[in-house]
């Protein structure tokens, strides 16, 4: 899809981005008033996707992987997640987690592995997501940095 940009989220892109979320019925929960970093996916100047990093002690929560439904099957979820990745990079985040009940089997090729939920950092479980916004039966996954 060579339409599509990739690019850091601005600020004014929240309210697409939750849009998005809740058409593709993934959690807004903690996605408070100030966006934390992001990329988005823009085609014709609309988000069409997203990845969100919350920043915590001891590591960053990816969360927000979304692509709009009549985006998908074209390769944008795996813009995003590389984009997200290099992100976090520059940030110097040392790991990256997430939480997923539909995605197990898309994130291993970007290297990350299943964990428990004991082994995220304290920080990192303080999150909405991992305190209430997931199911406590979601796949931990971790990709060291």
């Amino acid at each position: 899809m060579t339409d599509c940009q990739i690019e850091d989220a601005r600020a004014g892109d929240r309210a697409a981005i939750l849009g998005l979320l809740n058409r593709v019925q993934l959690p807004t929960d903690g996605l408070g008033d100030e966006l934390p970093p992001a990329v988005v996916a823009r085609r014709d100047g609309d988000v069409i996707g997203s990845a969100v990093l919350e920043l915590y002690e001891g590591g960053a929560l990816l969360r927000s992987v979304a692509v709009d439904p009549s985006a998908q099957g074209l390769g944008l979820g795996q813009r995003l997640t590389e984009a997200a990745i290099g992100r976090a990079r520059e940030l110097r985040v040392p790991a990256l987690y997430l939480l997923t009940t539909t995605a197990e089997r898309f994130f291993p090729r970007f290297g990350f592995a299943p964990i428990t939920r004991d082994d995220v950092p304290a920080g990192v479980r303080e999150s909405v997501e991992f305190r209430s916004a997931c199911p406590a039966s979601a796949i931990v996954m971790r990709k060291t940095l």
